[in-house]
């Protein structure tokens, strides 16, 4: 009896195995493509409407504000005051959270995605982040990172106060980023969004002011620059959340300064000023848990596959003409590299608004 009940056992494990073992069965899209999942199929005429439509097959402005829309969407999530995280409320219940301070000048690219929605038979909340991964393979260096579709549509807009501001301390940021779930490390590796970012509403009057010396591209100099002391504002300065930055025409956001200075966060930052392999990945999977906010994963169905490949970054870091290491406002005691100083980088222009 016993040895019959040991090989019942045996012949279940088997089975269980086998069928661990069997292939997902994978589908053929109406165009040819094959994907992990027939419901992924409807990703790929987004795709090809976004990428030459929205981004203009390039890592501009639009990319920039979409990055921005899925970061604003998503954070607006909290244990405390509730909220829905990433489901498409900032476009859903526009009229509502575009009128939230911390969300200044985002109601353009709001109304931008819009039409694209409406085409397209996926929630707000899917769109927001799928054209925010796909965007930014447009950008040199950018990971490819993970999707996953099936967010139902959000019921509410999000509580108001939950997107931190430019002037808020490091302490303020930390405990609004634990309340949604994300620890220190993370919220250095999600500030990697800012290396193809730029301001439009901090210094009145100008548009586009990038962040770093290279906003088309997905690198390290964004780490660097920060790190670097300040000296000039692209404008008038004195503005609410703004800092002295290294390079005329550049800006740096007050909580960028001080979150590249402060103990809690100083040596994550510096890893990433040093290392585009470790920065690309720890963002790529703080945008995954971004992107995952207030969802039930398990609901979710896996579409990474279809995402178009990336760029590979070609550039090599730098400092600024006539910068070097001894420029570095270091708090973290590792040692930085000996990067070169490059003598045409003495400025930096505006991103070319759309």
């Amino acid at each position: 009896m016993a040895f019959k009940i040991l090989l019942s056992l045996i012949l279940a494990l088997n089975a269980v195995q086998f069928i661990a073992a069997v292939p997902t069965r994978r589908a053929q899209c109406a165009d040819g493509t094959t994907v992990s999942n027939e419901a992924c199929c409807v990703l790929l005429p987004i795709i090809a409407d976004i990428q030459p439509n929205l981004f203009e097959n390039e890592c501009g402005e639009e990319v920039h504000e979409t990055l921005r829309a899925s970061f604003h969407d998503a954070i607006g999530f909290s244990r405390a005051a509730g909220g829905g995280g990433a489901d498409g409320s900032l476009v859903t219940f526009g009229d509502v959270e575009t009128t939230f301070a911390a969300n200044a000048g985002i109601d353009e690219i709001v109304e931008t995605l819009r039409p694209f929605i409406n085409s397209h038979n996926i929630s707000a909340g899917d769109f927001i982040q799928f054209a925010t991964v796909v965007g930014l393979t447009n950008c040199p260096g950018a990971p490819r990172i993970p999707f996953f579709l099936g967010r139902p549509d959000a019921t509410a807009a999000s509580p108001d106060g939950l997107v931190p501001e430019p002037f808020d301390s490091v302490t303020k940021i930390l405990e609004r980023f634990d309340d949604a779930g994300f620890n220190p490390t993370e919220v250095v590796a999600l500030l990697a969004s800012h290396t193809v970012a730029a301001s439009d509403t901090i210094e009145p009057g100008l548009e586009g002011v990038p962040f770093d010396s290279t906003p088309g591209e997905f690198d390290r100099q964004f780490f660097i620059e920060t790190m670097l002391k300040g000296t000039s504002f692209p404008g008038t300065g004195g503005n609410q959340g703004e800092a002295l930055s290294p390079l005329p025409g550049e800006l740096r956001l007050e909580s960028d300064g001080l979150l590249a200075r402060d103990e809690r966060t100083a040596c994550d930052w510096q890893l990433f000023a040093t290392d585009q392999q470790k920065m690309a990945s720890a963002f790529s999977d703080a945008m995954v848990k971004l992107s995952l906010v207030g969802q039930d994963k398990s609901q979710l169905i896996d579409c990474s596959d279809v995402i178009p490949r990336t760029i590979p970054l070609t550039n090599e870091p730098y400092f600024p003409a006539d910068l070097t290491k001894d420029d570095l406002e270091k708090t973290c005691p590792d040692e930085f590299p000996d990067y070169p100083s490059n003598p045409s980088v003495t400025s930096v222009a505006p991103v070319p608004t759309s």
